[in-house]
């Protein structure tokens, strides 16, 4: 922080000024509601909020913090502490007659500053709830709850509906201080998540606002009681047709023994070894759920016809200016490498004609290309969406696919998309066939934001994201042997799809193929 700012912020005036009162005054209101919720009795939870003020960086304003061991719910402006960005205190309430204990700073204070340092958060919830701490009791040895298609899922930052939301757990320790270093690694571990759950104790929830930290410990909260309550039903709330659980121990303990009994050599009722269950399975799109015509013959010429309208029609869109942003970014790159078809985008001053003319050109060069960059395929996703919206696009899959999809959620798999395509793109594939809506059956999508689909650790990346304990169960279904190679040097399991119109393997590849998915 600049000396001045520092010397603002920290000044009597600032600290006794409005902002702050009302953050103190916020911060006891949200305590009355949250204990009415259960989760702050008994003195227990705790929350801090920073205090928003535009003059100042976010990085940099002040912090509310509530005290340690006092009731939740009787706590006035007077008992809350001022902390400087960096954690120090600059005040604390007076302390009151006995009975009340002398005051102290919440015990969660080392945990939230992780929040604000790491995610740049501007309020963190600590909830005793009890619908949090059950949830982590469901099974013990697990390191993360997982839920899919929910609607409330869509109350998390960066999910929907269709989406896994993951939330990582780290087990509980005596005291609260004792949890940074565990809290710390969950937070690098799942840059995605915007909590860690606690074994047997609690939730720490962050927003970059107050607002959106309130709105997702309520999100939380009713998607743990809903896998609770879903478990008492015997109902897996891991998969997108929450059906019955296969072990009345629960969802995981099936594949434990599954691999028990492998390692120990069981022999099944026909003489054959028991092997260890796939626990998920992995899609290509593109000659393995959909013929490569479509894609080629289809999508790419609707999004050459349609590049300038769409562009034209959406312009001012915060959407399609970050596309706008993309794309002048991976043209400047293109340009400096020397890549054919890359033409100049001139700055807005140039006029909105002569960047769309630049911007149509660069596009249908990348599209002739078939290049598979991030810049391109988003705004090819959001110019499909159009076109599905408008029924002017229908997914296509295989026949035999709809099917296959049915049985293996039904038999306990969780069956997952990763496609050069953008995320946007495989939903709208998927969400739109003649078969009906078949992102039912499915929990999650990947795109190249992972990695490239030839590059092995973007295997690895999405094998530490699905949290199974071995690679091998995963199953991965391909049709370029370039991404079933790298899938392999994984540890994942592979099959190559021989589908028509697909381009020929090598001689002696090593792979078992298949030219349907009822052959698995």
């Amino acid at each position: 922080m600049s000396g001045a700012l520092k010397m603002a912020t920290d000044s009597q005036a600032y600290l006794e000024g409005d902002k702050v009162k009302e953050t103190k005054s916020l911060i006891a209101e949200l305590c009355r509601h949250f204990y009415n919720q259960g989760w702050v009795g008994g003195t227990g939870g705790s929350i801090t909020i920073k205090v928003h003020d535009e003059s100042i960086p976010k990085a940099q304003q002040l912090i509310v913090m509530s005290p340690s061991g006092v009731q939740k719910e009787r706590m006035v402006e007077e008992d809350m502490y001022v902390m400087s960005s960096d954690g120090s205190i600059l005040t604390a309430p007076v302390a009151k007659p006995p009975p009340h204990k002398f005051p102290k700073c919440s015990d969660c204070a080392p945990l939230f500053m992780k929040a604000y340092e790491m995610r740049n958060a501007g309020a963190v919830i600590h909830s005793h709830g009890m619908e949090s701490c059950l949830v982590t009791m469901l099974n013990p040895l697990a390191k993360e709850f997982r839920i899919t298609h929910m609607e409330m899922i869509k109350g998390i930052q960066g999910h929907g509906y269709y989406d896994e939301l993951v939330v990582p757990i780290i087990e509980n320790t005596a005291y609260e201080r004792e949890l940074t270093e565990s809290l710390t690694e969950a937070i690098k571990a799942y840059p995605k998540a915007t909590a860690v759950l606690v074994r047997n104790h609690g939730i720490y929830v962050w927003g970059d606002s107050w607002i959106s930290a309130k709105t997702q410990a309520e999100c939380y909260h009713y998607l743990f009681d809903a896998a609770i309550k879903l478990h008492q039903l015997g109902l897996d709330w891991t998969t997108p047709a929450h059906g019955p659980i296969h072990n009345p121990n629960g969802p995981f303990v099936g594949i434990q023994n599954a691999k028990i009994s492998a390692k120990a050599g069981t022999l099944a009722s026909n003489g054959s070894s028991i092997e260890p269950s796939r626990r998920c399975i992995i899609l290509d799109i593109e000659g393995t759920t959909t013929p490569i015509t479509f894609v080629t013959d289809v999508l790419f010429p609707y999004a050459r016809d349609n590049v300038g309208r769409h562009l034209d029609a959406t312009y001012g869109s915060a959407e399609t200016q970050q596309d706008i942003k993309l794309l002048r970014a991976q043209v400047q790159q293109d340009l400096e490498n020397g890549v054919a078809g890359a033409v100049h985008i001139p700055s807005e001053d140039a006029g909105k004609m002569e960047v769309l003319a630049a911007l149509v050109a660069n596009v249908e060069a990348m599209i002739k290309a078939d290049r598979k960059i991030i810049a391109l395929k988003e705004l090819q996703g959001h110019i499909w969406q159009t076109g599905f919206e408008n029924n002017e696009l229908e997914g296509l899959v295989f026949d035999d696919v709809p099917q296959a999809l049915e049985k293996w959620t039904s038999l306990g798999f969780k069956v997952y998309i990763y496609s050069s395509g953008s995320r946007l793109a495989q939903r709208l594939l998927f969400g739109h066939t003649k078969h009906g809506d078949l992102r039912n059956y499915l929990c999650g999508f990947f795109d190249t934001t992972v990695g490239n689909k030839r590059e092995t650790k973007s295997y690895q990346e999405i094998t530490a994201s699905l949290g199974v304990d071995n690679p091998s169960e995963i199953l991965f279904l391909t049709d370029v042997y370039q991404e079933a190679t790298a899938a392999k040097a994984a540890g994942l399991e592979v099959i190559i799809s021989v589908r028509p119109g697909n381009g020929p393997l090598p001689d002696n590849h090593g792979f078992r193929t298949i030219r349907s998915f009822s052959e698995i």
